[in-house]
């Protein structure tokens, strides 16, 4: 419900689907935290979806592995990744929410 109203709401959103036992996850995790805290991300709001008990979320989000990344401006996805642990590569996804 929060996902939806975030949408109709037009806000910057991350999506990462995730497990506590992958290590590239808990990479992920801590750069879009550490992201999370510059200015112009401000205002992304973050959902992470439990790969192990949130099966019918992620495969709503056509996401086939935990460790995925999505962003979306509102309703319209902007961009995903896929296993991705790069500071860079995960800020530049975020962006494209921002932008």
């Amino acid at each position: 419900a929060a996902f939806k109203a975030a949408q109709a709401a037009g806000s910057e959103i991350l999506v990462h689907v995730t497990a506590p036992w992958c290590p590239t996850c808990v990479s992920q995790h801590k750069t879009v935290t550490d992201l999370g805290k510059k200015p112009e991300f401000a205002k992304v709001t973050v959902f992470n979806v439990d790969f192990d008990s949130q099966g019918n979320v992620w495969k709503g989000f056509n996401a086939n592995s935990q460790s995925t990344l999505i962003a979306f401006k509102g309703a319209t996805e902007t961009g995903r990744l896929v296993g991705a642990t790069k500071a860079d590569a995960i800020e530049g996804l975020i962006k494209t929410a921002t932008q």
